[in-house]
């Protein structure tokens, strides 16, 4: 009896649950259809003894235009290496936005870091994107 459990594939251990099945290919197919835009790189610098260090950090978009967004931070001493960390970071930190009709918000949303404010509302069909630099990625 243990025997036939086993090879069936159905669950794992004693036969408690159905298991995760094929949540890694899953997962692989929603990776595929991801689109991911670079907002910006900035090049930093340490001051050390000898000079500076320079390095290079990146952000990074990445969503399925259905609903789902994330956005990553990574830093390296190459952009190439920068935009890959950030980019897995952001796909990572995917969340869920409710979209009404598909296509926009709910309701309107305002955000503040430091300086910078983001204002996020709801438009009727045709409104495009009313926004200016980074914003527009």
């Amino acid at each position: 009896m243990a025997e036939e459990r086993k090879g069936s594939g159905e669950g794992r251990g004693r036969g408690r649950g159905r298991g995760r099945g094929d949540r890694d290919n899953k997962r692989e197919e929603e990776q595929s259809e991801l689109v991911d835009r670079l907002v910006g790189i900035n090049r930093v610098a340490k001051v050390v003894k000898g000079g500076k260090n320079f390095g290079f950090a990146a952000l990074v978009v990445v969503g399925d235009q259905k609903g789902r967004v994330g956005f990553g931070h990574g830093k390296a001493r190459e952009v190439p290496e920068a935009i890959r960390k950030a980019t897995e970071e952001a796909k990572k930190k995917m969340i869920r936005v409710p979209l009404r009709e598909g296509r926009t918000l709910h309701h309107d949303g305002r955000g503040r870091w430091g300086a910078g404010k983001v204002v996020l509302r709801a438009a009727p069909p045709g409104t495009g994107v009313i926004a200016g630099g980074p914003m527009r990625a």
